[in-house]
């Protein structure tokens, strides 16, 4: 599933048509962020949006257990989401019950399926700093609460064994070249600028699906639906070609491609829970010492001469002993834990304000694994005085940067890995949300209508290790026979003309280029009120 925006109603129910439409019953349902897991007026408040976006909608029935999600569900987190709730879980856990989150980072298995994913999206001038933000946010950490930092990137570069299907919500930078770019510009015309400058997308996710290359990455945000086919190069003869089919889904709304139903290779034989990824787990122990709460920028370890070590990547020694640690039982436990109260739409509380919790299963999951606790982490700095009255510090050189045109230098050798993205999200909320009071909360109940649905993976291109794209948009024209083929006939691989990416400086274009980005946020924006009124 794309963007959820809290409606889980329409999102199951939907799932229900499909089921009975199709005559299948998914197993899993996994939604690539903007999940909204809001659970009172004081998660609203965490929520960074213009106040008229402001919708309880229907997760808090699932929080109060008046309802239970018909299908086990696992989702990353994106920018528009109940911060302080999910800051309960740093390391994952359940926010409901049957409802999963895979925390900043996190791998987790089902049915011999693994399946991994990084929650937030892409700012370079938060990208190299610690998670230090706690409620009550200000206009600030409203906003740097969910984007993603180099440590969890790190983590999962150290994964060696094969990903299956990987989650993202903001799309990993370049991807577009590799689907129907021109049938993507039809659509959404304002992507033009970034889509030809090569700075649409997040460079951390293009690190980690070059380096993971798993077979699915789905991703939503942009809210459109698209389709793409890479073929990785392979490092050496004897390794065998991997390729990795790319599928972007749209928002939950009336007409939305926001649900696919995929038949993923998987073992029948195994059970329905959800399982720990042991691989994972000795990962995070190995960069437990490079836990950081601060907003100091600072680099990974890495081969520079200047760290003693730098490869944390674990051994099949370090996996066995987490297999031991839980003998050889990886099932997650079930332990949802109610930590804030649910929402009474007959007693409405006007002001509220969130609070910091430490979450009881985030407490037993680090304990069972010798893990640093975020959270307690957090509130010991505060406590101590070494995280309070920072965020006023750098309050102008956040708002200098909130368009995303700062750059920072990057731990990572490939040239884009330092480029800036503009988010059209988080820009209109700059415009609109201003020193807007953040306990100010708005319930309003929203439509619900079943989508359409269509999909299909198309135009294969080679992905190489520069992420150098083609200078030749004739490649983007659409290839008919792979459409109707599917995925069964994208081995025929195409050739093209390949430049190395330039490195696009965030003042480069002047002020025309922020003007164009916020003419492609009002058109977003636009277009999301027309189908609400539809």
């Amino acid at each position: 599933a794309g963007c959820c925006h809290g409606a889980l109603d329409k999102m199951y129910e939907t799932l229900e048509l499909l089921q009975r439409r199709h005559n299948v019953r998914p197993d899993l349902l996994l939604c690539c962020g903007d999940f909204q897991a809001v659970r009172n007026e004081a998660d609203l408040c965490c929520m960074a949006v213009p106040a008229k976006y402001r919708h309880m909608q229907t997760f808090y029935r699932y929080y109060s257990g008046e309802k239970k999600a018909p299908v086990l569900t696992v989702f990353i987190g994106g920018n528009h989401e109940a911060s302080n709730h999910l800051q309960e879980l740093p390391y994952g856990g359940w926010v409901a019950p049957n409802i999963y989150y895979l925390g900043y980072a996190g791998v987790v298995r089902f049915r011999g399926v693994r399946i991994g994913g990084i929650s937030g999206i892409f700012k370079s001038h938060d990208y190299r700093k610690g998670h230090f933000e706690c409620p009550p946010y200000n206009q600030q950490t409203i906003r740097s609460a969910y984007h993603v930092r180099n440590i969890e990137v790190f983590k999962l570069k150290q994964l060696k064994r094969p990903i299956d299907i990987f989650m993202s919500h903001d799309w990993p930078r370049s991807i577009y070249h590799y689907g129907n770019k021109n049938q993507l510009l039809k659509m959404k015309s304002f992507f033009r600028q970034e889509v030809e400058s090569n700075t649409l997308g997040s460079p951390a996710a293009s690190e980690l699906l070059q380096h993971l290359k798993p077979t699915y990455w789905f991703s939503a945000h942009l809210h459109v639906k698209f389709a793409a086919f890479m073929q990785h190069q392979t490092n050496s003869k004897e390794e065998l070609p991997k390729a990795t089919k790319f599928l972007a889904l749209d928002k939950c709304l009336p007409h939305r491609d926001f649900l696919q139903i995929i038949d993923v290779e998987h073992d029948p034989s195994a059970g329905d829970s959800l399982e720990y990824d042991a691989e994972w787990i000795a990962v995070l122990k190995a960069t437990n010492s490079l836990v950081n709460v601060t907003q100091s920028s600072w680099n990974m370890p890495e081969n520079n001469g200047l760290h003693a070590k730098w490869d944390y990547s674990v051994t099949e020694e370090a996996i066995k002993e987490v297999l031991e640690e839980l003998n050889h039982d990886l099932k997650i436990p079930c332990n949802f834990t109610l930590t804030a109260a649910c929402y009474d739409p007959n007693k409405p509380q006007k002001q509220v304000k969130p609070v910091h919790t430490i979450n009881p299963q985030t407490t037993e999951f680090c304990a069972q694994f010798g893990l640093t606790d975020i959270n307690a982490r957090i509130q010991q700095a505060k406590e101590e005085g070494s995280v309070r009255g920072e965020y006023e510090d750098e309050e102008e050189e956040e708002e200098m940067d909130s368009t995303g045109s700062a750059e920072e230098p990057s731990e990572y050798n490939t040239d884009n890995s330092g480029l800036s993205s503009f988010n059209p999200d988080e820009i209109m909320l700059d415009e609109e949300g201003g020193d807007e009071d953040l306990s100010t909360c708005s319930v309003d109940p929203s439509p619900d209508h079943p989508p359409d649905f269509s999909a299909s993976f198309s135009d294969i291109r080679i992905m190489p290790d520069s992420m150098a794209v083609s200078s030749d948009d004739a490649m983007d024209s659409t290839n008919e026979e792979l459409e109707k083929s599917g995925v069964s006939k994208q081995g025929e691989e195409k050739s093209l003309t390949e430049r190395p990416l330039k490195r696009i400086g965030g003042n480069e274009n002047g002020n025309s280029g922020i003007k164009k980005i916020k003419r492609r946020n009002q058109a977003i924006y636009a277009a999301e009120d027309e189908d609400k009124t539809e």
